[in-house]
């Protein structure tokens, strides 16, 4: 079986070389980020964090997508508003800046973005959500993609009429969260429910939701016969995860987790990154992958305290040679 996905824009025909994503994550998948996942998932598809339309067309955005052609890899911009002008205006501005492959956000539950009619408020606003795709797929040349949710407060709510008129409208690819907005990220996502979707499209559909390791990767692709799946929140603290499930769905073996050593380096790594791109800003959007990669090993939660609450970035890095020091002192940390 191919692991590669086609999506057809306009102009430009797209291929993905995976069938795991990266899901668009507000505050996480920077381009920092992006490229410490880049190591071990050199095919896979990324997304920036969501941008809103109207602050790209403000300039207020545009760091978020700049130079995305310098990338190793194919990353995609997922765009969120609500008026037709400014996300197409944001479509064409993220295109010449280079993105892959643009989505339009219909499934974000958080309130402020849903009380302005962005997200997954278009769920309820059907006739704006299929124009919204019309005008982005007449703005690029790139492929348009849709990322929603199984429907607003219930899964009654002909979602599958829904999916066909975006299909319809011109979307290439569409990822869908098996839950509802009303369920945020709460209760189990319904893989049952997408794989039924699944099988009125004709594009290719992407599941999303309780995907935290390759078991539940060659489970959901399984029960849903999805043409990939995507990952969420089992990314922080682990951004090798990526390509762990990729080789497990390729059936490649010897895909090897960093080992305490390497994931305290890492940590070292992705700060004087953050450090070079943000500045003295970078410990601060440091702390919580600190926080979240940090575990598992003696002493763990010890200095992780220390480190969040580290004001110099130096300080940060003798903390952890330190403490490697002292984890291979104890054999814990084997040479």
């Amino acid at each position: 079986m191919s692991s590669n996905i086609k999506l057809i824009g306009k102009g430009i025909t797209r291929i993905i070389k995976s069938k795991v994503m990266l899901s668009p994550l507000a505050g996480v998948t920077d381009k920092v980020f992006r490229k410490i996942v880049r190591k071990w998932a050199p095919d896979s598809l990324l997304f920036t964090e969501m941008i809103n339309a109207s602050s790209l067309k403000k300039g207020f955005g545009t760091m978020k997508i700049k130079n995305l052609e310098l990338e190793k890899g194919p990353v995609g911009v997922q765009i969120f508003d609500n008026r037709l002008f400014a996300v197409s205006e944001a479509a064409k501005q993220a295109e010449a800046y280079g993105a892959y492959v643009i989505d339009i956000n219909m499934g974000c539950p958080v309130k402020k973005i849903a009380k302005k009619g962005g997200g997954s408020a278009l769920i309820k606003d059907r006739k704006l959500a299929v124009e919204l795709v019309k005008r982005v797929v007449e703005a690029v040349q790139i492929p348009v993609t849709v990322k929603t949710r199984l429907g607003w407060d219930n899964k009654e709510e002909n979602i599958d009429d829904f999916l066909l008129r975006i299909q319809n409208a011109g979307a290439a690819m569409i990822t869908l969260h098996g839950r509802t907005r009303k369920q945020g990220f709460s209760g189990n996502a319904d893989w049952e429910m997408i794989g039924k979707l699944k099988e009125k499209l004709e594009i290719p559909l992407i599941a999303n939701g309780d995907i935290k390791n390759p078991s539940d990767a060659i489970n959901c692709l399984k029960q849903t016969n999805a043409d990939g799946v995507m990952i969420g929140r089992a990314i922080l603290g682990s951004p090798w995860k990526l390509g762990e499930i990729d080789y497990a769905i390729k059936e490649i073996k010897g895909f090897e987790e960093p080992n305490i050593e390497q994931k305290l380096f890492l940590i070292i790594e992705h700060l004087e990154e953050l450090i070079k791109e943000k500045g003295d800003h970078g410990l601060l959007i440091a702390r919580k992958h600190i926080s979240w990669t940090c575990k598992s090993f003696p002493g763990a939660t010890k200095l992780r305290n220390n480190l969040v609450r580290s004001i110099d970035h130096k300080e940060v890095k003798e903390l952890i040679n330190s403490t490697i020091k002292t984890l291979k002192k104890e054999q814990i940390i084997l040479s």
